[in-house]
């Protein structure tokens, strides 16, 4: 105790002294006051109400909890006394909790804060205009100023043209109402209106046609009919105009009248009638979380800082920006200020005295101190009390953490342990997995991590409420399902007919048999000669068909030229098999079909072969195909029977021992083969293969029937050999046909089974149904295989059948035959609906259906009884359309009938039909169609089948008992065999044994399979647990926690700066199960982090305490080092376009003693966009590069425009939240191409509703007589324009669009008539375009410059295209100004960094890409020519000159490095080494200034082949140092150069100033040797410099307001010394 008193009298006392100094050097404290930087990104569209956001998220996992949290909104909004933001935030959380359980609640209330369904509402607003805007002349009762309110709206959209996705605008209140419904004909702004209207019923029914369109994500009444007519209510919850129209659409619903549908808007205007809470966050700007920002230490080799007065920050300091919560060299402020508030000022000036000492420490280190630096960060975190807040605090604050961890003693137990793990796992390497499914962290962000956290605590929450103990829930949700293997069609049969066998034929023998000889090396594409059946080749084929007589041409050719594959064949008949179609299978309707050619051509083929052997039989298909392609009768275009004939008789003349022609007409007459020859196309048409007309199986794999597909198929098969051979599973005594179709071999091939192409696979949670009291399928009586009624069936198979369609009632026989097959692993329930309840045989059927499976499903006779119920109800009632008023007596008889010849209780069936309640049928009938509307997302009458959650739709597809076997088949393979198994072990405790049934456990896997099948989950994982986490992990929660993380992190590494909030949030929001092992570096030689990170994660504190007002967060950097230059990234997610709208200082540059007495920096962003990107495909040819797609909505289809890559068919857009349509361009495009969606030409829909953009796959083909035209033939171009003069609308603006994907259109509208009168100035001629890129505030003085010296040399039209990444909020402001002043036309482009390509991490590395890497695609079409002319360079010439040149057919012109200054020659690095010898004698050219030919640019896919050799060589940290100069002068033998006349660049490092005079453009190039500063250089080096800054800072200061001292109006000094400026700071990287 006495020595605790000591230390703090001497605390007390140090404390003392250092306020003592404090007061001494007030002066010298003052200037040196710690600085802050704060950063945030505000959405586009304005702010949207917090209650309508937690409804939407509400319904995100649960679609019925939106209506819930409606009701217990409106029944106590009236009790709550919320005053303030923050109260509102508590009592919604409050509201959130009462319907969900935790930890489902705390992820909603989190999500609440982080404002991920506001995209949603935005979305609403769209609709909501589209609604208004439908109906422009209100009714004559409406007040007129409801039409004002509704021009308004219209103004508004005209008066925003600008903007051209129209981002979240909000519409009016029209006339004061804040709520109306819209029935498609008209719409309601009052509620007495509305029930007047539903009142009348006749006029409820109306036009279907002119139904307002629903969409998936819409929120429908639970007791809306599926046919009742729609209403939409268009209003918000929280406004007394809601509650009413809420009230009446809901009492409709129910009773059937109207299919209610609500759509949250909140019009601008009614914020102040939407209650206390309704308004909390639609006042404010939506302030946005879930991104990192980077203050990153700026390289100082080259000073790049702009010496003009630094304007001082008027924006007032945010108080939130003194994080009092960071520990000060062992204070911890905030807690002092709590205990003694009075003392402030003082505690606060000794906090600034800490800070700047602490900042004017060193932060360099000795290369031995940094040797450690990575296992002395993991003991300083595995030893802090709160780990994850100590790892993200010395991850995001690096460089000010860095000499005190440097001192740290180190515990070698922890380093042991790190350098173990780093034997199974590289060092550095980061990894996270989320219940054992490994997470790209490469491209996470905090809104897919919360998708993915709740959708894991969303399926826990429905197997706890399916009474799953929590063990096996955790089990469940940890389980990976097994790989998919290749699929592999089993044809092993009689039916086959083998050309050759590789071990046992002659011509073989002298081949090796050693199979180790596949793991020898050879080139790629070399065949391996190999005695052994490694690939069989077999054709299932029609021998009448063109393509069947050419494959087996293709064959014999193969098999001539020794291929090392196992050739054969199976034939079928394709009219044989439409037969069995026809007849549904049934062989006994068939036996007595007539016997057609191809019948005859498979019999007389396996004639020959059993009598004459399998080469001639293949040798007389030979002769058929021959035979027909010499017919001299054009007519012919089908087999005949002479051909046959006639290579019957040709192949059997040297070797029949009587005449062919006698055989012939014998094998004619009697039917000899012909039973053989109908089971061969009867076991295609069980394949069913016979759709595919002509495919090649190789080893079961299925291919089209080509020779390049042979050689595909055994490339594709090879490895799969040579690992089986490698692992010892395949050896010389091994089948290996046997063995892959017995591992995956399946008897049946069905492409919407498969999930092949465009047939992706479909699922449905039945689960969610369940719980959510859906008694749909609680009702469901299951069908057995005979015997196996008690038996567990982990397959479930779910017919949805309509009653009155033949289609349904052939469904249920193939199901019954199905199961008369026998399965023992599947059952089948059968659901009825009817599109006409009002036929009462229809219930009566389903009726006896009904009371059979349920009452006599273990009777042997029942599956035969019902298939003679449904085939006479067929035959009768759907085909013979006899409806009489005795048919149901006729019907009733005919089931008892039926059940006594069958042994079945008839006065059983008597009883159970003369009770029967049509009424509750039909209210049934209502529900499955409910249920298949709005949780399956199926039409009216339609048939489908779902088993275990799979959606199979069978509208105009035929489905077979074979089809349900291959279901069951794969669908227990993939997806429910390991469920299954978990749940057989689970130990039940609190439920009744009793009830613990075979149909118990056979539902709760179905439910438990059908739920998993939704989850968005990686295939890969890691075995952490391999990993020691003893001495060197952190590891916290508790084993009982239904989501578990595991993480590997290098906490000194970019990635582990994002991981590290990542985590956290996830601990404080959740409190998972969380293993973290943490991997450093081993001896560092070099500092890990050179930045400053924030990851800006949202709070409550976001929310005011005084009022409404909602703040929004914000990355907050405080006491940064003064005297450091820092330069600031954002870090966004992928689809996020951002670009800064509020940034005063040079975020590029940020030097904060310059701030003076202002604290904080302050920079907003603005979310501009959202990113919609794609792959666009043309099936059997390279991707359509150059196709053009525009996106839009219904009525004005053109708002966003794109061009296809050929890089992967990539292409990309601007997108806002909202409904949108994608369609091939008018123009070429659309002449060429049809848009393949479903095989159905139309718009892709394309739907936006969060922030996560969207990734489209497209496929497109050419229209017919169209196949062999070129996109980019730009004669045909020119003619396609001329003959069609009336499209020029479309036709020439396609080539003239600016595409809105690339430029900023609200700054190039405000430009493009600068010049229009004639050109301002005079300016006549053809335009010049000239293209730049600049970043930070001195190169944007540069450019201003460039500009001006471009313009006082032409006399022609210049437009000048800037890359709006880098441009500060000022320069685009200005920039306007000076286009309209000087007279020249600009546009702002942009393109995002795709996904695909290799990402640079360096700013100024992003920079030089942009300059080289998108040339094709960052300019719309219509551009033909553009000049690249650096930001710091001089023009003295008529760039005309330049733009008109012939560069003699090359896509790109380039300047050559001068060669006359001598100085620099031990610089020149081309002249020697790679360079030299990859140069091969051509010049290495300078990228300063360079001309693009876009026409032979894109014709020659320049651009494809540039981002080509990036993607190979960017991977190489030591290659392309100088990527935008480096990556033109290595392509240039593929991408072609043409040299520029030496004069047209010249810079004095590398030129000298013998040929100064002559030059036509100088580039301020760095000196590598002076280093001298870049305006320095300007200054002394271009003598009209001067002249053109000061005129342009004159300018900027007119139009800006910024001030200029008396100095700077004069014409500045030139200063001749090298000797740098203390103002500049240094640029990132040289520039040759």
């Amino acid at each position: 105790m006495e020595i605790r008193i000591r230390s703090l009298s001497l605390r007390c006392v140090l404390i003392l002294l250092v306020l003592v100094s404090l007061s001494c050097s007030s002066i010298s404290a003052d200037n040196r006051r710690p600085k802050n930087v704060q950063v945030s990104v505000r959405a586009k569209w304005s702010g949207t109400p917090l209650l309508l956001e937690a409804a939407e998220l509400l319904s995100k996992g649960w679609k019925d909890l939106f209506w819930d949290f409606i009701e217990v909104w409106l029944h106590g909004e009236n009790n709550s006394d919320s005053s303030t933001a923050k109260d509102c935030v508590h009592e919604i959380v409050k509201l959130g909790h009462s319907l969900l359980g935790e930890p489902l609640a705390s992820l909603f209330g989190f999500s609440l804060t982080l404002r991920s369904a506001s995209p949603r509402l935005v979305l609403y607003r769209q609709l909501a205009e589209e609604s208004l805007s439908s109906f422009p002349l209100v009714d004559e009762t409406s007040a007129n100023d409801l039409g004002r309110g509704i021009s308004e709206l219209d103004e508004g959209i005209s008066s925003k043209k600008a903007d051209h996705l129209l981002v979240g605008m909000n519409p009016k209140s029209p006339g004061g109402k804040c709520c109306w419904v819209d029935t498609g004909a008209t719409l309601f702004f009052d509620v007495s209106e509305l029930l007047l209207w539903l009142g009348h019923p006749t006029v409820l029914s109306g036009d279907p046609f002119e139904q307002p369109e629903l969409y998936d994500f819409d929120h429908i009444h639970f007791d809306s009919s599926t046919t009742s007519p729609v209403a939409i209510l268009y209003g918000a919850l929280g406004t007394a105009c809601f509650k009413e129209f809420h009230v009446a659409l809901a009492e409709a619903s129910r009773k059937g009248i109207v299919r209610y549908v609500v759509r949250p808007v909140l019009p601008s205007g009614c914020e102040a009638a939407s209650g206390h809470c309704g308004a909390v966050g639609a006042m404010d700007a939506l302030n946005l979380g879930g991104y990192g920002v980077e203050l990153a230490l700026k390289n100082m080799e080259y000073k790049a800082m702009d010496d003009s007065t630094i304007k001082k920050d008027v924006t007032p300091d945010d108080p939130r920006s003194e994080d009092l919560s960071q520990e000060v060299r062992g204070f911890i402020f905030s807690r002092i200020l709590e205990r003694k508030p009075e003392l402030t000022t003082e505690i606060m000036a000794f906090r600034d005295f800490m800070l700047s000492s602490t900042m004017l420490e060193s932060d360099t280190l000795d290369i031995w101190e940094l040797k450690d630096l990575g296992h002395q960060t993991a003991q300083r975190i595995v030893h802090a009390s709160d780990p994850l807040q100590s790892m993200l605090e010395i991850s995001q604050n690096f460089p000010s953490f860095v000499s005190s961890l440097s001192r740290m003693k180190l515990n070698n137990s922890i380093k042991d342990e790190i350098i173990t793990n780093q034997r199974m796992i590289p060092a550095g390497k980061s990894l996270m997995a989320l219940n054992g499914a490994l997470i790209n962290i490469e491209d996470i962000d905090l809104y897919l991590l919360m998708d993915l956290v709740h959708q894991e605590l969303s399926l826990a929450d429905q197997f706890s409420k399916l009474k799953i103990p929590p063990s096996t829930i955790r089990k469940l949700l940890a389980t990976v399902p097994p790989e998919s293997n290749t699929f592999r069609v089993d044809f092993r049969s009689a039916h086959v007919h083998y050309l050759n066998n590789l071990e046992e034929d002659e011509i073989y023998k002298r081949w090796r048999s050693n199979l180790n000889d596949l793991l020898m090396p050879a080139f790629p594409g070399q065949l391996r000669y190999i005695r052994k059946n490694l690939f069989h080749a077999v054709y299932v084929l029609d021998p009448a068909s063109i393509c069947g007589l050419e494959s087996i041409d293709m064959i014999i050719s193969m098999y001539e030229n020794y291929f090392p594959v196992r050739f054969g064949v199976i034939l079928y008949s394709s009219k044989f098999i439409k037969t069995i179609e026809e007849h549904a299978g049934e062989e006994a309707e068939i036996a007595h079909t007539e016997e057609d050619i191809s019948n005859l051509v498979i019999r007389l083929f396996m004639y020959i072969r059993e009598n004459h052997g399998t080469r001639m039989a293949f040798q007389f298909l030979s002769n058929i195909n021959r035979l027909w392609g010499v017919s001299e009768d054009p007519i012919e275009e089908t087999l005949e029977l002479h051909h046959v004939e006639g290579a019957f008789v040709e192949a059997l003349l040297a070797k029949a021992k009587s005449p062919p022609q006698d055989i012939l007409l014998k094998l004619e007459k009697d039917s000899t083969f012909k039973e053989n020859a109908e089971d061969s196309s009867l076991f295609v048409y069980k394949l069913g293969l016979s759709k595919l007309q002509c495919c090649l199986l190789m080893n079961g794999l299925i291919f089209e029937s080509s020779e390049e597909a042979v050689i595909n198929a055994i490339n594709d098969e090879l490895p799969k050999i040579q690992e089986q051979v490698y692992f010892g599973h395949i050896n010389s005594h091994t089948d290996v046909l046997d063995k892959f179709l017995s591992e995956n071999g399946y008897h049946r091939y069905n492409p919407q089974i498969i999930g092949e192409g465009k047939d992706q696979k479909k699922f449905v949670s039945l689960s969610a149904s369940v719980l959510g009291n859906e008694s749909v399928l609680n009702d469901i009586n299951y069908l057995h295989s005979p015997g196996t009624v008690d038996e567990l069936k982990p397959v479930t198979h779910l017919l949805f059948v309509n009653v009155s369609s033949r289609d349904g009632l052939k469904l249920i026989r193939e199901g019954i035959r199905y199961l008369m097959e026998g399965s023992t692993r599947a059952r089948i329930g059968v659901v009825f609906t009817s599109v006409n309840d009002d036929r009462s045989l229809d219930l009566l059927f389903i009726k006896v259906f009904g009371h059979t499976a349920s009452s006599f499903s273990h009777k042997q006779s029942v599956l035969e009884f019902l298939d003679q119920l449904c085939s006479f109800y067929e035959k009768q009632y759907i085909l013979g359309s006899s409806f009489v008023a005795e048919s149901a007596v006729i019907f009733m008889e005919k089931v008892c009938q039926l059940a006594e010849k069958l042994g079945l209780p008839s006065e059983d069936y008597r009883t159970t039909l003369s009770d029967l309640s049509m009424d509750r049928l039909k209210h049934h009938l209502d529900r499955v169609s409910h249920f298949l509307y709005r949780k399956l997302g199926l039409e009216m009458g339609s048939n489908a089948v779902i088993t275990n959650g799979r959606v199979m739709s069978l509208a105009g597809k035929t489905f077979v008992s074979h089809d349900l076997g291959l279901l069951e088949s794969l669908e227990f393979a993939q997806r429910t065999k390991h469920i299954m198994e978990i749940i057989e072990g689970v130990e039940w405790q609190g439920v009744d044994p009793d009830i613990l049934t075979s149909q118990y456990i056979s539902d709760l896997i179905m439910f438990v399979s059908s739920s998993m099948a939704l989850r968005e989950r990686g295939s890969e994982s890691a075995r952490f647990e391999v990993l020691n986490s003893e001495y060197s992990a952190v590891v916290l929660g508790s084993e009982n926690s239904s989501i578990h993380i595991d993480a590997v992190v290098d906490p000194l590494s970019p990635l582990g700066q994002k991981l590290s909030p990542l985590l956290r949030v996830l601990w404080k929001c959740i409190q998972p199960n969380m293993r973290i092992v943490l991997n450093p570096m081993s001896s560092l030689v070099d500092l890990p982090l050179k930045n400053y990170y924030r990851y800006v994660v949202p709070s409550e504190d976001d929310f005011s305490r005084v009022d409404y007002s909602v703040n929004g967060p914000k990355a907050i950097f405080a006491n940064m080092p003064l005297t450091k230059t820092l330069t600031m990234n954002l870090d966004v997610p992928e689809p996020w376009l951002v670009e800064p709208i509020i940034a005063i200082h040079d975020l590029d540059n940020i030097l904060l003693e310059n701030l003076g007495e202002t604290r904080t920096l302050q920079a907003v962003f603005e979310l501009d966009a959202l990113l919609l990107t794609g792959h666009c495909s043309e099936k059997d040819h390279d991707p359509p590069r150059g196709l053009q797609l525009i996106l839009g909505m219904k009525n004005r289809p053109h708002l966003v425009d794109t061009i296809v890559m050929a890089n992967l068919g990539y292409w990309q857009m601007k997108v806002s939240p909202g409904v949108w349509y994608l369609q091939l361009a008018p123009g070429r495009s659309s002449d060429l191409y049809l848009l393949k969606e479903n095989g159905v030409q139309k718009l892709k829909q394309i739907i936006i509703n969060d922030l996560r953009g969207k990734l489209v796959h497209l496929e497109v083909l050419k229209k017919k007589g169209k196949e062999h035209e070129q996109l980019l033939d730009s004669s045909v171009d020119d003619r396609h324009a001329e003959e069609k003069g009336n499209h020029k609308n479309w036709n020439t603006n396609l080539l003239k669009w600016a595409s809105d994907l690339f430029s900023g259109k609200d700054h190039a509208e405000k430009s493009r008539n600068t010049l229009a009168e004639n050109g301002k100035g005079g300016r006549q001629g053809k335009t010049i375009n000239v293209f730049s890129i600049a970043s930070g505030h001195l190169y944007e003085r540069f450019l201003k410059i460039m500009i001006l010296s471009v313009l006082k040399n032409t006399q022609r039209p210049v437009k000048f295209w800037f890359i709006k990444n880098y441009l500060s909020p000022q320069f685009k402001d200005f920039i306007p100004h000076m286009a309209q002043e000087y007279g020249f036309d600009y546009e702002l482009i942009t393109y995002k960094w795709p996904t695909w390509l290799h990402k640079q991490k360096e700013k100024q590395r992003i920079i030089w890409a942009y300059k080289i890497l998108f040339l094709d695609v960052i300019f719309p079409l219509s551009l033909e020519k553009v000049i690249f002319v650096d930001a710091d360079q001089i023009v003295r010439a008529d760039m005309g000159e330049l733009y008109d040149m012939d560069i003699k057919g090359k896509p790109l012109a380039y300047t050559p490095f001068c060669d006359n200054n001598k100085d620099m020659d031990g610089y020149r690095f081309w002249r020697q080494g790679f360079w030299k010898e990859h140069l091969r004698g051509k010049p290495y050219h300078i990228s300063a200034l360079y001309v693009v030919d876009l026409v032979k640019f894109r014709q020659t896919a320049a651009g494809d082949n540039l981002r080509v050799f990036y993607e190979t060589l960017s991977k190489d940290p030591n290659s392309l140092s100088n990527l935008d100069q480096d990556l033109p002068n290595y392509a240039q033998h593929t991408v072609h150069i043409f040299s520029l006349p030496q004069e047209w660049l010249w810079c004095e490092s590398w030129c000298g100033n013998a040929t100064k005079s002559r030059a036509k453009t100088i580039d301020l190039c760095n000196n590598p040797m002076t280093k001298e500063p870049k305006l320095q250089g300007a200054k002394r080096i271009v003598s009209e410099w001067p002249d053109l800054d000061l005129e342009a800072r004159r300018f900027t200061t007119k139009i800006l307001g910024e001030e200029m001292d008396g100095q700077e109006l004069l014409p500045p000094k030139v200063d001749t010394s090298v000797k740098s400026s203390p103002e500049e700071d240094m640029e990132t990287k040289s520039e040759l």
